[in-house]
């Protein structure tokens, strides 16, 4: 049996975590800050990275004009009829949620860890986007709650993140986490499977890289070809291929082999908005690729970290 696992998982689910470390149902609540993104505007690139869509990853965030506390609560309350005693971390999802002067960051913050039963925060973000004095707010929110940084990597492969405009290099995420980790703060990392031109062998290398660095999750997505973005155009010019199903748990059960246990898986699939999405269609049906991953798990009779 996988040591951290309640269930037929044989990875380190990040609801395994959350119940063992708070014995209690814990939910995220997407949040949508109203932030910008230095890719965005000039202070690094322009454009965005190409397959970001136009709510910048926060398809499921809440209304960014509205209050942050008001978001929160409607988030919340979609969970409290069938888990009433359950907790929650506020998730600023959409965009780049540290770029923006400490003052901002207080601003919308500080009212979520003021919220009842909320037991952290989760904050995505980019490695190039959090500046000195922002890290030592992180360092002391890092003590009063359950902090975690989400940061972009999506492959470690130069020539992709040139093509994808990442706009940062792999020193600028290597220093980052260092940055982290020195103050103790969780850093989770996102990475993209079925990038242009990428092989399964670079999807491979990218996680063993991470494997050796102090993290403590990982965020595994399928490339999604959503509307209106750069990368629809890339696809309809180039016709790149698109991971099938098939090839996309194949990949993500050889990665999880190289991880160590007791890294978080946080996600293994994306989660599109099925009116937005191009291809690949098969990402729909969520569940049923979660369900095959399992399958194939358990008929290979391999588990996260079997190759460590």
């Amino acid at each position: 049996m996988f040591l951290y696992s309640y269930n037929n998982k044989r990875y380190h689910t990040l609801d395994y975590h959350y119940k063992n470390k708070y014995h209690k149902k814990v939910f995220k609540v997407s949040l949508n800050a109203g932030f910008s993104c230095p890719n965005l505007d000039g202070k690094v690139g322009y454009g965005g990275c190409i397959y970001c869509s136009k709510s910048g990853s926060g398809e499921f965030a809440g209304n960014k004009e509205d209050n942050i506390v008001k978001q929160f609560i409607e988030g919340k309350e979609k969970m409290l009829k069938k888990w009433p005693d359950a907790k929650y971390i506020g998730y600023f999802q959409a965009r780049t949620n540290t770029y923006a002067p400490v003052e901002k960051l207080k601003e919308v913050y500080e009212p979520i860890l003021k919220q009842e039963n909320v037991v952290g925060l989760n904050i995505a973000t980019r490695p190039d986007s959090i500046s000195e004095d922002c890290l030592t707010y992180l360092e002391d929110l890092n003590k009063r709650t359950d902090l975690t940084i989400e940061l972009g990597l999506q492959t470690i492969n130069e020539k992709t993140t040139q093509l994808i405009n990442r706009c940062h290099n792999l020193k600028c995420f290597e220093d980052m986490v260092k940055k982290l980790r020195d103050k103790k703060i969780d850093v989770v990392v996102h990475i993209i499977n079925g990038l242009p031109k990428e092989t399964k062998e670079d999807m491979i290398n990218t996680v063993k890289y991470l494997n050796k660095l102090d993290i403590q999750g990982i965020k595994i997505h399928m490339l999604s070809i959503v509307k209106d973005t750069p990368l629809e155009t890339y696809y309809k010019k180039e016709k790149f291929h698109v991971l099938t199903k098939e090839e996309y748990i194949d990949i993500v059960i050889t990665q999880l082999e190289y991880l160590r246990p007791e890294i978080i898986i946080h996600r293994i699939t994306g989660d599109p908005k099925k009116e937005e999405l191009i291809e690949p269609q098969w990402l729909i049906k969520k569940f049923c690729v979660l369900n095959d991953i399992d399958k194939e798990m358990k008929r290979r009779n391999t588990y996260q970290g079997a190759k460590c």
